[in-house]
């Protein structure tokens, strides 16, 4: 095993996003003398960590035509034959995991992780009857390609894996991490708030997350509009961008707080916008993998309000965390946020965040331990096939 282990991972692209985050710290972390990363994506468009990626040794490697199978698996074998061979594909890509990996098993990659970040249980069972033929097909592909699985909860590896998956040994849970350091430095609060708008006696309710129907920001609006009802110094700040950003600006026009809304769009700085402006964070996901949005939250003292569908391996601080359902009405919710208290100082969250699973230090040993004992495994058992089909 003193060889260097070669990793493809499959993604959509590394945009700045929960998942693409933790795999570029991963990257950052991890020893590169043992461990090659390289990421496949379905476009040639530029995303923020493509030049980090490049200087620290990766390849950003487009595969075009993800929704045409045929193209798709011709694109995959000039990959293949280009960069290849691999000793891991691991791919992030829920469902569509069961396309890269059958195309993966293909060519002969010996190790390939499908990793489920998203619990996805109660879109698929509401979906259309060609989502669902192709959810069960992608389902047997990932049971019959996958040598491994990877899961950021209980809930998303039941939703990839099925209901028996602690059955199978294949399936394991691993927790993202996340980047603790830049939450040990002091934000200068006026500072931050001067430089979004708002205003030094506001009371923020925050909220970090691409603008995706997931995230269910429309009815964050109405939470923003009935908390401002019971407080008028109550602001909105939504840190992030996605298709569904104008929409919702409009939606907050429309509901009369759109002067007080600051959407921040995407930014590199996440920790100091929490620790120097949010006073709560709301988190009304109709579904979710996990949140690593939360654990950030947390890591800043926030108090959170957020849905229980959140899988409940979020709550590292119990006590900063409250739960609603969907079915609660936004003046509910709006309660909760206005209510919720910090309840631990925010150097003990942060204390109690770096001792969890979900400091990246941690999360990155445990998966470059995953990745040697996956590959050292597989070449065993492929050895003594070797070996019994010689005999």
């Amino acid at each position: 095993m003193s060889r260097e282990i070669r990793i493809l991972h499959v993604v959509g692209g590394m945009r700045q996003a929960g998942t693409e985050t933790w795999l570029i710290n991963v990257l950052r972390l991890i020893d590169r003398d043992r461990f090659q990363m390289d990421f496949l994506t379905h476009s040639t468009d530029p995303t923020h960590y493509d030049d980090e990626i490049r200087s620290l040794g990766g390849r950003i490697i487009p595969c075009l035509s993800p929704n045409s199978p045929g193209s798709y698996s011709k694109n995959f074998a000039r990959v293949m034959s280009d960069f290849g061979p691999y000793d891991i594909v691991h791919s992030h890509m829920h469902h569509f995991s069961g396309l890269a990996l059958w195309l993966a098993a293909r060519h002969d990659v010996p190790v390939r992780v499908a990793h489920s970040h998203l619990d996805t249980r109660s879109t698929d069972a509401q979906a259309s009857i060609p989502r669902k033929f192709y959810t069960n097909i992608a389902a047997k592909a990932i049971q019959r390609s996958a040598t491994q699985g990877l899961a950021a909860s209980e809930p998303a590896a039941e939703s990839l894996f099925g209901r028996d998956w602690k059955n199978d040994q294949r399936w394991r849970i691993l927790h993202c991490g996340v980047d603790l350091q830049p939450f040990t430095a002091a934000a200068d609060r006026a500072q931050v708030r001067n430089e979004l708008g708002i205003p030094s006696n506001a009371f923020v309710i925050g909220h970090v997350g691409r603008f995706e129907l997931q995230k269910n920001h429309a009815f964050l609006i109405d939470v923003i509009k009935e908390s401002s009802r019971a407080n008028p110094l109550v602001w909105g700040l939504l840190v992030g961008d996605g298709m569904l950003r104008s929409e919702i600006e409009a939606m907050a026009a429309q509901a009369g707080i759109g002067d007080r809304v600051v959407f921040a769009g995407v930014r590199a700085d996440v920790p100091r916008v929490m620790l120097g402006a949010m006073d709560a964070f709301a988190f009304p996901s109709a579904f979710e993998g996990l949140g690593l949005a939360i654990v950030e939250a947390q890591a800043a003292g926030l108090p959170c309000v957020i849905s229980n569908v959140v899988p409940r391996e979020a709550d590292v601080i119990g006590g900063l965390v409250r739960r609603l359902g969907l079915s609660d009405s936004s003046q509910a919710w709006a309660e909760a946020v206005l209510s919720a208290k910090r309840v631990v100082s925010q150097e003990d969250a942060l204390r109690t965040v770096e001792m969890s699973d979900f400091n990246v230090i941690t999360s990155t040993q445990a998966l470059c331990e995953f990745y040697s004992e996956a590959v050292t495994n597989r070449r065993v058992q492929l050895v003594n096939r070797a070996q019994i089909g010689k005999s």
